[in-house]
């Protein structure tokens, strides 16, 4: 049975990098940490999928993450830089399998730069199937271990590959998503959850306070801060439990959660680019207006064109719009028979 107000909090992480990246709101980061929240989401399900399928979970996921991200990589942005001038690497096929970064140039290197976290998804889903075991031992000391990696790293000036210092960053929200998974919130008393979420949080809020990033207090600058606080916030968000009704937007925000990631990004590059090429207005109510209302609807186009790659990865019927309630036509029981026969096809059909 699915939870409905995961759904609510991947739809509402989901909005919130979108109006993140189309508005710069620095704010908007602390207000909701959506990365976090998204990565724990996605560790709890993960820890779901290792329960039910073991092993095979890695294949199901990699099914679900990849197929979208071919679809724009492999099929579009790849040649599109083959065709602009771009001379064939080997790197380029790492698109196929972003465990390290892949190779972008010209217009694509700035409407690819989120797939970083599709990168980070990946090496998150295949270390799964041997940190859950070892979670389950130990999981207070599990937890602290990329808090303390990411301190160590911070702190010395360490310099690292991109992945290993975002595993240290995220690495904590997904291990409290396996939390979640296994009830460790749940039955925490109240009182402690909330004075460790507080243990986190004011540090957090000090040290992102004394420790502004070129964008002021944006979290994304700020790792230390950004893991402390998300997560206080994760923490407290996923041990809450509250009923969520299911609503049509609510499905066609999480069925289609992917896509909107992938594609938000290029449309709005495309989109900032053609209004600085004509001199519109970019920033102010004016600029963020139209630019808003352009890329919804670009987006909507997307979804619509690409949308149902994600409907085929997850084994789903495809369809133009998720949510949408399909009409069932009655079958009338036979007539002929007796009340009892009548009584047995109605409940085969």
């Amino acid at each position: 049975m699915r939870n409905r107000y995961l759904d609510l909090l991947r739809a509402l992480a989901t909005v919130r990098v979108v109006v993140y990246h189309l508005t710069g709101w620095t704010a908007l980061t602390i207000v909701f940490p959506a990365m976090s929240v998204m990565f724990a989401l996605a560790g709890s399900l993960m820890a779901a999928s290792l329960d039910r399928f073991g092993v095979w979970a890695v294949e199901r996921r990699l099914r679900r993450l990849l197929p979208s991200l071919w679809v724009l990589a492999l099929l579009i942005a790849v040649p599109a830089m083959l065709i602009a001038g771009t001379p064939f690497d080997v790197h380029l096929l790492l698109w196929g399998f972003p465990l390290v970064d892949p190779m972008a140039t010209g217009w694509w290197m700035a409407s690819l730069s989120h797939a970083w976290y599709l990168r980070d998804l990946l090496w998150f889903v295949l270390l799964s199937p041997l940190v859950l075991p070892v979670f389950r031992r130990c999981p207070l000391a599990v937890v602290l271990i990329p808090y303390v990696a990411l301190l160590v790293l911070e702190l010395t000036g360490t310099k690292t590959v991109n992945v290993v210092h975002d595993l240290a960053l995220y690495g904590g929200a997904w291990l409290l998503g396996f939390a979640h998974h296994d009830g460790h919130l749940r039955r925490m008393p109240r009182r402690l959850l909330l004075g460790i979420a507080a243990a986190l949080a004011v540090p957090g809020i000090a040290w992102i306070a004394t420790h502004p990033g070129p964008r002021g207090y944006d979290l994304n600058d700020i790792p230390i801060g950004n893991a402390l606080w998300s997560g206080a916030f994760v923490l407290v968000a996923l041990s809450c439990s509250p009923a969520v009704r299911e609503h049509r937007v609510l499905t066609m925000l999480n069925s289609r959660a992917l896509s909107i990631y992938l594609w938000h990004i290029p449309i709005m590059v495309a989109v900032t680019q053609f209004g600085e090429r004509h001199q519109l207005p970019i920033v102010g109510p004016v600029g963020l207006g139209w630019r808003f209302v352009v890329v919804v609807g670009l987006l909507g186009v997307a979804l619509a064109l690409f949308g149902w790659v994600e409907d085929v990865a997850a084994g789903r019927r495809p369809t133009l719009v998720p949510g949408r309630r399909v009409p069932v036509t009655p079958v009338p029981a036979p007539l002929d028979l007796p009340a009892a026969d009548r009584q047995v096809a109605a409940a085969r059909t």
